[in-house]
């Protein structure tokens, strides 16, 4: 209809000039939605640009063997997934992981750490600092482009000053291919772990997959995210049609919940932690597994009380055997420093610019505490 209508205007200049600047305006409003800003590398550019070194290579097909073998029943070693709420800044990350990576050494009998290091940080309300991935530079503009390159570099860093391959958040799945060959363990967060997307994503993969419940607290869906995981399925991914095998690493995360008055409520109470294993012992999944997250909710966002819950959680799991046997690590958010500072020009090396973290010394204290009472 418009273009008829636009046809006959055209015999006339002056109504040619109009009607053809009224048509770009109904062709922007179609479009309003979002611009294109620049073309993104493909993930086998990127790769090839920064590749992973064969020396750190091996270091990580070694981690990955040693924190299967945790899931799937045949050590008996702790895992410590530990570092800061976002990786913000690779200087102060790696010289938080290069710490890190000389008290493995002195727990390596007992303990398997591994940093956290995420990259994408996920935001309630879609407001704020959203990770390294957006904002390679915290107080600049996004580019994602950057941030590619950003967090693929510092990922490699951390693993030749500390020998430790890390954690990070699966918060877009697509973004998996620029790193899958660079990470050790993958988090399914709270607000993405009823996706469709994540649940068949994370079955592809043959590393744990820690799925978290969700803020509601409703354990239901954490343990049909693990289920889902745990199978093969037909699906779409990277633009071709697959068929998954299968993630039998794929577990279970307690991070506390936020209850129908928005108040943050724990679930790492001895209560909890039953409740939680009756689920697994009725839904047939394959190696059962939690891991304990001692902030979020659980702490109630007051970081300082994540030594104590720790505590409380090992305390746990010594006194029930199935307990033991099936709690298999400790999330905590630590940094240099403690606490958290806004975003600025002047900010302190080493300080969390999202959640706040415990610091270095309390930290480590903590790490020699769990090498103990396991």
């Amino acid at each position: 209809k418009y273009k008829e209508f636009y046809k006959i205007k055209c015999y006339n200049k002056r109504n040619v000039c109009y009607y053809f600047k009224l048509n770009n305006i109904l062709k922007g409003l179609l479009n309003m939605g979002y611009k294109n800003i620049r073309k993104i590398m493909e993930a086998s550019e990127v790769i090839e640009l920064l590749p992973l070194p064969d020396s750190l290579r091996k270091i990580k097909e070694q981690r990955d063997e040693e924190i299967r073998n945790v899931f799937n029943g045949t050590s008996d070693k702790f895992l410590v997934i530990i570092g800061p709420c976002s990786a913000d800044n690779e200087d102060a990350l790696c010289e938080y992981v290069r710490r890190l990576g000389k008290v493995q050494e002195k727990v390596k009998d007992k303990l398997i750490l591994i940093p956290r290091i995420y990259t994408n940080k996920p935001r309630t309300t879609g407001e704020g600092y959203k990770g390294m991935l957006h904002q390679p530079s915290p107080e600049k503009e996004p580019n994602i482009s950057d941030g590619i390159l950003a967090i693929r570099k510092m990922h490699i860093r951390a693993i030749e000053v500390s020998g430790l391959t890390a954690a990070d958040e699966m918060l877009y799945p697509e973004n998996l291919a620029y790193m899958e060959d660079l990470i050790s363990y993958h988090a399914v967060g709270a607000r993405s772990v009823e996706n469709q997307q994540h649940r068949l994503t994370s079955s592809c993969l043959d590393l744990p997959v820690g799925m978290k419940n969700p803020t509601s607290g409703d354990l239901s869906v954490m343990f049909n995210a693990i289920k889902a995981a745990q199978s093969g399925h037909n699906f779409m991914y990277r633009s071709n049609e697959v068929e998954s095998t299968g993630n039998p690493y794929a577990h279970a995360i307690l991070r506390g919940y936020v209850n129908r008055h928005g108040e943050n409520m724990p679930n790492y109470h001895y209560e909890d932690l039953e409740l939680a294993l009756d689920f697994y012992e009725h839904r047939g999944l394959i190696n059962p597994a939690f891991i304990i997250d001692t902030n979020h909710s659980n702490s109630r966002k007051r970081y300082y009380e994540q030594a104590r819950i720790a505590k409380e959680v090992l305390y746990s799991r010594k006194y029930n055997s199935k307990l033991k046997k099936v709690i298999k690590g400790l999330l905590i958010e630590s940094y240099l420093l403690p606490g958290f500072q806004e975003i600025s020009d002047d900010m302190e090396f080493g300080k969390s610019i999202t959640d706040p973290c415990l610091g270095w010394e309390e930290s480590e204290e903590l790490i020699y505490y769990i090498a103990d009472n396991i």
